[in-house]
């Protein structure tokens, strides 16, 4: 097939356009490197079906006009504003990326009838009120514009679904975490914490450290992506993905750092936009995809680790 990504050199995105070359597909990469880095898809440059990075935004009707001249099969929609903090310290910038933008690139699906894989996230969902975790049937509460955004696309690319009979799918993966991810402050808890063992530096939670996370390694995530586009059965559907088990953020940062002296409480930066308890419960993948996490958590953090001792990233 020949295949979209937007955002495809951000850290989930690379791994995705990976996974895509792996299948054979042809693959174009669409992303404004805001987040994304050439270097992500470096590896991939050479590949016989990998026609190339675009820097270009997806708020850019004609580039998206030229662009779908492709005839795609399937676009993936990864293309967005990711941080939390910079959604509260600057609402209309994630805005105008996150809801706009997808506005745009689903345009562009209707006009050339292409399916869209939209990437949300599991902070839309309120906290998991118990062991049974958070399925899609979970109440939503956008704590922060950043989810609010997400939930207002998600919206508008399922009223595609309704109104024009587009194949679409709203995917909701949890916590992601593993290589390629940024090491410093856009970067995720995860990664973070492995850069901060490293370099000989504390480990720093946020507020009391409680508050748990289900967290996905990357290339389950990418499977996860991938597949859900290839599936007619996914048309129509939001979907979760986790690794159905979840670790406060004291637990996570005394399994990283295994030494208790290496971490410290800080004063939260967002309190009111955090999420006490995240769970996923992903039994909607397991059916509709056959899709169940590969890699335990130990075995993520120690692939992580691995790879961020291999780059300059220390």
């Amino acid at each position: 097939m020949n295949i979209l990504v937007t955002g495809g050199a951000g850290f989930i995105g690379r791994w995705v356009v990976a996974k895509l070359l792996e299948d054979q597909h042809h693959v174009w990469v669409l992303d404004d490197l805001s987040n994304g880095r050439k270097e992500n898809v470096k590896d991939f440059e050479q590949h016989p079906l990998f026609h190339g990075l675009i820097a270009g935004d997806i708020k850019d009707k004609q580039l998206l006009e030229e662009l779908f001249k492709e005839q795609f099969d399937i676009c993936y929609h990864l293309g967005a504003s990711i941080n939390v903090q910079d959604s509260i310290d600057d609402p209309e910038t994630t805005f105008h990326n996150d809801v706009i933008g997808t506005f745009h690139v689903l345009e562009a699906c209707r006009k050339h009838s292409v399916k869209m894989v939209f990437m949300s996230t599991c902070m839309v969902y309120d906290k998991a009120s118990d062991d049974n975790g958070i399925s899609e049937t979970n109440r939503v509460k956008p704590a922060s514009p950043y989810a609010g955004s997400k939930l207002a696309a998600e919206n508008m690319v399922l009223s595609y679904y309704y109104a024009y009979s587009l194949p679409v799918t709203v995917i909701r993966p949890f916590n992601t975490y593993g290589p390629y991810q940024k090491t410093g402050g856009e970067g995720g808890v995860v990664a973070i914490f492995i850069k901060n063992k490293l370099t000989g530096k504390s480990l720093s939670i946020y507020g009391d450290g409680t508050q748990t996370r289900d967290l996905l390694y990357v290339e389950d995530c990418a499977r996860f992506v991938v597949e859900s586009g290839y599936a007619d059965e996914t048309n129509g559907e939001i979907i979760n993905a986790g690794l159905g088990k979840d670790i406060s953020i004291n637990e996570l940062a005394l399994l990283i750092a295994k030494d208790k002296s290496r971490i410290q409480h800080v004063t939260h930066i967002h309190p009111q936009s955090e999420i006490p308890r995240l769970l996923c419960n992903f039994e909607k993948a397991k059916k509709l995809l056959g899709w169940q996490p590969m890699f335990s958590l130990e075995e993520g953090i120690q692939k992580t680790e691995a790879w961020i001792q291999s780059t300059n990233l220390i």
